[in-house]
């Protein structure tokens, strides 16, 4: 059971109905999970609808390659897996990218509570659209970029998401090792390394005990867009 303090947190339930709230307070439940375990993996069957309360999940696939796609990094207030709604298996795999806390609550349940309540229904619509329209950014920096500049890109978006203002222009406040940005991408470490050099020689970008700082956030939009 989910207190109504814990779930205003999130922010995404302000429209709902006093009712609906109730029902997902006594249905849900809040599970920890600590960094790099998976919350759920591709091809499994899942019950539940997760939601994110605090800290970060990655959504990612595996190649034919055997190399790991990372997809989404989704913070509070994100679902995780509404596209389970249609009653398959899950698409995508979904690890804790630091240590999170997850709201749980079955699917079936949460379907009910749809069907009685359209603000519930309209924030999945909300969130897949967001979705979709992320992917659509992510394919048009996938094709005819040098890497430098799909590397600029993604951070940012980062920055706009997880950004925050410090001396030296806005930091991205995620643990982001070389490694894992080279998932992101589905590229050698070696490649992402020298993209990143090639950002801080340009002067759009510090790097610091596995933190990014942007240094100008409109200089690097200009970089990646060729401006």
């Amino acid at each position: 059971m989910i207190s109504k303090e814990e779930l205003e947190e999130l922010g995404i339930f302000k429209d709902v109905n006093e009712h609906s709230l109730n029902e997902i307070c006594e249905n849900g439940e809040i599970r920890c999970y600590l960094k790099g375990k998976h919350i759920f993996r591709d091809k499994e069957n899942i019950d539940d609808v997760y939601i994110v309360h605090k800290g970060k999940a990655a959504l990612y696939k595996i190649n034919e390659y055997g190399q790991k796609k990372v997809i989404f990094i989704l913070g509070k207030g994100s679902f995780l897996n509404e596209v389970i709604l249609d009653y398959l298996s899950s698409s995508i795999n979904c690890e804790a990218f630091e240590n999170c806390e997850i709201v749980s609550i079955k699917k079936v349940k949460f379907v009910e509570i749809m069907e009685k309540d359209f603000k519930i229904t309209t924030l999945v619509i909300n969130s897949l659209a967001k979705k979709t329209r992320r992917m659509y950014r992510q394919l048009k920096n996938s094709t005819s970029l040098k890497i430098e500049k799909k590397v600029a890109a993604k951070l940012w978006k980062l920055s706009k998401d997880y950004g925050k203002s410090v001396e030296e222009g806005t930091l991205i406040d995620l643990a982001l090792s070389v490694t894992y940005l080279s998932e992101m991408f589905g590229t050698p470490r070696e490649t992402i390394s020298r993209a990143l050099k090639i950002l801080a020689k340009e002067g759009l970008i510090i790097q610091r005990n596995k933190r990014i700082i942007v240094v100008d956030k409109e200089k690097l939009a200009k970089y990646f867009k060729g401006l």
